[in-house]
């Protein structure tokens, strides 16, 4: 079953090593997850003050800069795992590196017939790239 595992934090406490060190950590985790068959995808995200919000009611649409609402922790980014059973993916979570300072919230992924698979519209391959912090699953360079 696939499981993401959105990381919640307070974007404001981390220092810019600390940054740089938990996206460091976590594509080292990712690579040991991907060794183990585990790893899907990985995307650390941008701070909400780069957010833009999007909503459509009836035929309006009304877009809004920033996040959506107003919390104590905001959504860091997220890994996409694939694990056996709740168990699994609960001891995957709590080595994600950006738990140490926040929360790893860990969802069911519902797989909907008829979405393409990952990587289909360039032929992406199954190589992990690591660029600028993200690890994403694409295309190979």
């Amino acid at each position: 079953m696939k499981y993401a595992m959105l990381i919640y934090l307070d974007e404001t406490e981390l220092s810019e090593k600390q940054r740089e060190e938990c996206y460091r950590d976590s594509a080292q985790y990712a690579r040991e997850l991907n060794l183990g068959g585990k790893y899907l995808s990985a995307v650390p995200l941008h701070s909400t003050a780069t957010a833009t919000s999007v909503q459509v009611r009836g035929d309006k649409r009304m877009v809004t800069d920033g996040p959506f609402a107003e919390t104590r922790e905001q959504l860091g980014g997220f890994f996409l795992v694939e694990a056996k059973d709740l168990d699994e993916a609960i001891d995957i979570a709590s080595r994600i590196p950006g738990g140490r300072w926040g929360t790893v919230e860990i969802r069911p992924v519902v797989e909907v017939a008829g979405l393409p698979d990952t990587g289909a519209a360039t032929g992406g391959s199954t190589e992990a790239t690591v660029a600028k912090g993200a690890v994403t699953r694409g295309a190979a360079n």
